[in-house]
């Protein structure tokens, strides 16, 4: 059966979905598994999963440039994690290890991925903490992790190095502010496009929930404005009632009654006017 995408990915997602009932396995926590779970941790499980259970290539690039990535971006580092898969085939047969330089690589292209959300949707700093120590570094809170990153790297504070230079190269002096964002299934109601989102900065973003909140009457000094909101979208997707019965000859009798009524009470009002 051919892979989904390369060998590296089939791999990878394949082992994310065997092992992630088993957090403290070296399964999971194993090189592959772990740039699955900086993928999951950048966009979310959907976006990677879905499109390797449909086998859709293109939904799967689709869902990696939802943040500003190029295309070219998405195959380099699709090609890196290729690389990287075969380095390691051949250690694992070798007695002499040949130095992996795709580790640090696809790191940095993880990285770059990251640092996308962040400067053009803003990110949380739980969101930052948690990209941060699934990385290899001195750091990490995970033992087999911190283990590897020794064992792989030439320079162990090489990533980390790369995250902190990369982070605040765009954010010269003061910090950049975070786009203050509703859920997305708000701004569908409204017509409002990720892409939309995307292009706008985060002054714009607060405008844009103003109106949001003011067409839906909504105070957006109200403490419990976030529930309000969810309740009010429950409301206007409510799926609207049907009269029906489920038996298609009882209906039609149903209609037909409702229309002799309103007949019926045409011809009393007629009556009673004239």
């Amino acid at each position: 059966m051919k892979p989904f995408i390369n060998e590296a990915i089939d791999k990878a997602l394949n082992d994310y979905l065997n092992s992630k009932d088993k957090p403290e396995g070296v399964l999971y926590n194993s090189f592959l598994v772990v740039v699955i779970r900086m993928l999951v941790s950048i966009y979310n499980e959907l976006d990677i999963i879905n499109p390797y259970k449909m086998n859709n290539e293109d939904t799967f690039d689709i869902n990696l440039m939802k943040y500003g990535a190029k295309k070219e971006k998405i195959d380099s580092f699709k090609r890196l994690l290729d690389g990287f898969y075969i380095i390691e085939k051949r250690n694992s047969t070798s007695l002499k290890r040949e130095e992996n330089i795709y580790f640090i690589e696809v790191q940095k292209a993880l990285i770059d991925l990251f640092n996308l959300k962040r400067f053009n949707y803003g990110v949380s700093n739980e969101e930052a903490k948690e990209f941060f120590d699934l990385l290899y570094t001195p750091g990490t809170s995970n033992a087999l992790r911190l283990s590897y990153n020794y064992l792989n790297a030439s320079d162990v504070y090489e990533v980390a190095e790369y995250y902190k230079s990369e982070t605040e190269k765009n954010q010269p002096g003061e910090e950049k502010k975070e786009k203050e964002l509703l859920g997305f299934d708000i701004y569908k109601l409204f017509n409002v496009s990720i892409s939309d989102l995307s292009k706008m900065n985060p002054d714009e973003i607060k405008l844009l929930n103003s109106n949001i909140y003011k067409k839906l009457n909504i105070s957006e000094t109200s403490i419990n404005k976030d529930f309000l909101l969810k309740e009010k979208f429950k409301e206007l997707t409510k799926p609207q009632k049907t009269v029906t019965s489920g038996n298609g000859y009882v209906d039609i009798l149903l209609v037909m009654s409702i229309i002799v009524t309103v007949i019926m009470s045409i011809v009393v009002i007629s009556t009673i006017i004239f």
